[in-house]
């Protein structure tokens, strides 16, 4: 079996597949307190230390909206150009699991915060557009830890009750690259909100993805399955890819897709069924009764239009238009929103905006990643790197050696020009000390003199490398090779 683009499936003398591939997002707010309770909204406590008769479920406990939650449902609908329903109201989902203490999960159906978007985004070199069917807010299950060791299971209910905003995405994925893809965009839009941190390690973001096939030209839907367990793009990628060799595979045999849910065992690369696949009816909906409905305004609504930051795709276009940046080097800026700011804010200190992206592409980024710390927990002033960049630049000190003081400038907090001094690291640019120590290196290697003069003009590289062991590394390069290059141009 071949897999072609566009996710058609094929196998030679039999028909073709196309893939057809959902989504649902589960996204943690990262609000102060609990969604319906005033209970701390954190991760890693000590297991049921953050719990009440609220989010337990206890007899005459009351449930009472996070107003905070609610506004932050409205901005991710908006950032997904969704349209806002007005009327607020909330459902119960009634199934028993062992970590939903009250028997049903305050959700939202018929009426959710958000419906009827979209998302687009780059794919395989062409612009793709993935519709949102709709954006709810709901209560989340505690977590249940299964204790080999003791042969049971026990129960932390201490993410019962924390906020989620679930976005179902449309049937318009015909890939795994394209799901992938999707998800990475929706991360990156996301994370620019501020409402979440987005972290899978944490189950701040999680992902199912319904996956059928049918023929290629057919508009009917097949049979989906539902795919969990998937702790990383990579592995929905896998996962997907996996599901839809097995539906393939299965068809052509003369089998029929069922509908159910499916685990997937990443060690294995295999799924591993889990339970046949709930429609809505299954659940019971019906109206939350201690949860009154009510009308947002549209001033309301305005106010958080008006408040949404520069989203992610917006600032790509107007950062490569601005500044002259690539799409290469701007997609990169951009994938960190304080990374982008960070580049702007040195912008209006320093005028080489190429030059500016590429020390935060690299060398900004190296120290982040080796220090394992975001942006924002890395002592960097803008000033200090527009500055360390200009000296570069001007030849106080060389490339080199810039990269190599930039991690104790972020350490020392002490300005580029105190550290050079301090370290006696500028260059030496005088013209006479320099022409000396070119006429030591040139007498000592007459072979090397006649290669250059030969045509061999790359030998000349050499004279520099000793010219600048010679000076402990404080020669200036440009000096060099341009004082070299008159030298064999006049014989």
């Amino acid at each position: 079996m071949v897999s072609a683009p566009g996710g058609l499936m094929s196998q030679t003398g039999n028909m073709d597949f196309e893939t057809v591939i959902g989504l649902e997002v589960h996204l943690q707010l990262k609000t102060q307190t609990k969604i319906f309770c005033g209970c701390r909204n954190v991760f890693g406590s000590e297991a049921n230390a953050n719990v009440c008769p609220v989010c337990l479920g206890l007899p005459g406990s009351l449930p009472v909206l996070n107003r905070q939650v609610l506004l932050d449902g409205i901005k991710v609908g908006l950032a997904l150009n969704c349209d806002i329903n007005r009327f607020v109201k909330f459902d119960r989902k009634n199934y028993y699991y062992p970590d939903l203490p009250k028997g049903y999960q305050i959700s939202q159906y018929d009426f959710p915060i958000a419906k009827k978007g979209w998302l687009e985004f780059p794919c395989e070199g062409r612009s793709k557009r993935v519709g949102i069917t709709r954006a709810h807010l709901e209560e989340d299950a505690g977590k249940l830890i299964h204790d080999d060791r003791l042969n049971c299971t026990l129960v932390d209910y201490n993410r019962t009750g924390t906020p989620l905003v679930e976005i179902v995405s449309e049937p318009d994925m015909h890939s795994p690259q394209e799901a992938y893809d999707y998800l990475t965009a929706l991360k990156l839009t996301l994370s620019y909100l501020n409402v979440s941190d987005c972290d899978m390690e944490k189950g701040s973001l999680r992902c199912d993805a319904n996956v059928s096939i049918r023929p290629v030209g057919q508009t009917k839907l097949g049979t989906k399955a539902e795919l969990k367990n998937m702790n990383s793009f990579s592995a929905v990628k896998r996962a997907v890819e996996h599901e839809v060799e097995r539906q393939t595979r299965l068809v052509l045999s003369g089998g029929q897709v069922v509908q159910e849910t499916l685990l997937w065992d990443d060690a294995q690369s295999i799924t591993v069924p889990m339970r046949s696949k709930e429609d809505a009816h299954d659940y019971r909906y019906f109206p939350e009764p201690d949860l009154v409905p009510f009308t947002l305004t549209a001033a309301e609504v305005e106010s958080v239009q008006i408040g949404l930051p520069e989203l992610p795709s917006a600032k790509l276009g107007r950062i490569r238009q601005s500044y002259g940046i690539n799409e290469y080097d701007a997609t990169i800026l951009i994938q960190d929103r304080s990374l982008a700011d960070f580049f702007e804010d040195c912008a209006r200190l320093y005028s080489d905006y190429k030059n500016i992206c590429n020390w935060i592409n690299v060398a900004v980024l190296k120290e982040i990643r080796s220090r394992k710390v975001g942006l924002a927990d890395l002592p960097l002033k803008p000033e200090t790197l527009a500055a360390l960049i200009q000296r570069v630049d001007d030849g106080t000190i060389s490339n080199l050696v810039g990269k190599d003081i930039l991690s104790g400038l972020v350490d020392s907090g002490k300005s580029v020009d105190t550290v050079i001094a301090e370290q006696g690291l500028a260059q030496i640019s005088d013209d006479a000390a320099l022409e000396k120590v070119l006429d030591e290196v040139i007498a000592a290697n007459p072979k090397t003199v006649a290669e250059v003069k030969a045509g061999k003009t790359a030998a000349m590289g050499f004279f520099v490398g000793q010219a600048m062991k010679k000076m402990q590394g404080k020669a200036n390069p440009k000096k060099l090779n341009e004082m070299l290059t008159r030298r064999f141009q006049n014989g």
